[in-house]
């Protein structure tokens, strides 16, 4: 199960602020190859990509390369450019499930080629940037073994749709609320984590609070982020707090003592089966 918190977004064409990511307190960077990158500057940002990943291992934090869209045309020279330099991961944007099937069989190839472990390179899919993907949510379950995370995206979607992914008093309108759930649904369904998408305002830290808080209520594990101002507020809000740790070991003690119970008490509720597999998760332990 991932677990990294927070997930920084940095162009990969910028030098000066791929050096700020290293010390920015994000538990993961991504380079981005995407939409931070004009046309022009692609070549600059795949080798500037490559040369960090190789001058910086994952001992500090993960890495991982948004590449462009499968069908783009320039998903391939992304990863010539960077699969060689190990990078934790990929993020793949505006995909459906059969891009996830398509990408491991890339990357199986590029890493073969490369002499690297074939399935160390994980894979994070942007699940919801397009209705035909919303559409799909259901069937990742099975897609590749690599896949680690699913989160959405609201921006692409409301260009796709075209309209605005926020109501006047602020909160997401119908369609982006429904993509949100069906991406935490789906990452359930898959067994894997589920990210929340960005808080595109890095000058409103309430706001931000606000939405990380929801999002770990809800059940996302971590937050994308833009801005490194955004990081310390999303890594103590997706973090364990010490009374919830305390009252998962009491769970999980309580069930090992009783094996076989269905349902035990403890601090006058009753808790079950249920119970014992969300305290594994708060704990990062598999559910069971």
């Amino acid at each position: 199960m991932l677990i990294s918190r927070s997930f920084l977004f940095v162009p990969a064409d910028s030098e000066r602020k791929l050096a700020r990511g290293l010390e920015s307190g994000a538990d993961a960077l991504i380079l981005d190859l995407e939409d931070s990158v004009a046309a022009a500057n692609r070549p600059t940002a795949r080798k500037l990509a490559r040369a960090f990943l190789e001058a910086h291992g994952a001992d500090k934090m993960a890495r991982y390369v948004r590449i462009n869209p499968l069908g783009s045309g320039l998903a391939l020279d992304d990863l010539a450019a960077t699969v060689a330099g190990r990078p934790d991961g990929i993020l793949l944007p505006k995909c459906v499930p059969d891009d996830v099937r398509t990408l491991d069989h890339y990357l199986s190839a590029f890493e073969a080629a490369a002499g690297h472990e074939v399935g160390a390179t994980r894979i994070i899919a942007i699940a919801t940037e397009t209705a035909e993907a919303v559409f799909a949510l259901g069937h990742y379950a099975g897609t590749s073994p690599r896949l680690e995370a699913i989160t959405w995206g609201a921006e692409d979607l409301s260009a796709c749709i075209g309209g605005n992914n926020r109501t006047l008093d602020g909160a997401y309108d119908g369609p982006y609320q429904l993509a949100r759930s069906l991406c935490l649904l789906a990452a359930a369904a898959a067994g894997v984590a589920a990210l929340d998408t960005i808080y595109t305002d890095f000058r409103d830290p309430e706001g931000l609070k606000t939405e990380c808080a929801s999002a770990r209520r809800s059940g996302f594990t971590g937050k994308m982020a833009i801005h490194p101002a955004q990081l310390a507020t999303i890594n103590e809000t997706f973090s364990t707090s010490a009374a919830d740790r305390d009252w998962a070991e009491r769970v999980i003690a309580a069930f090992a003592a009783q094996p076989d119970a269905g349902t035990l008490a403890l601090d006058g509720k009753m808790i079950d089966k249920p119970h014992l597999v969300l305290a594994r998760r708060l704990l990062g332990l598999p559910p069971g």
